[in-house]
């Protein structure tokens, strides 16, 4: 999103910016419900940021919801993760070619 920091740093004022696709409109920050698909299951995201061309209605959405989006809806998300040991490959094969004395029976 594009935004500008004003005097006081906790505000932020979002400008409207020309849009990309048709050059006639302008682009403006809106909350919309955002649509995705999973699968085969429809995800809705209600309140979610975007600029849309009051014009074309392009739609542009920001990179830091959609990645926080893409994270939730990660399937691991909130997995732990085993690591595998690592085996040493060389000392693998250098005891399956060792020789080895065969006991008299």
């Amino acid at each position: 999103m594009k935004t500008n920091m004003t005097d006081n740093e906790n505000t932020i004022i979002l400008e409207p910016f020309p849009c990309t696709e048709c050059s006639a409109g302008m682009m403006h920050p809106r909350m919309i419900t955002y649509f995705t698909w999973l699968g085969q299951e429809l995800v809705t995201v209600p309140h979610f940021p975007a600029w849309i061309c009051d014009v074309c209605g392009r739609r542009q959405y920001d990179e830091k919801a959609i990645a926080w989006l893409n994270m939730l809806l990660d399937p691991n998300t909130g997995k732990t993760t085993i690591k595998k040991r690592k085996t040493n490959l060389r000392n693998k094969k250098t005891r399956l070619n060792s020789h080895r004395p065969i006991p008299d029976s």
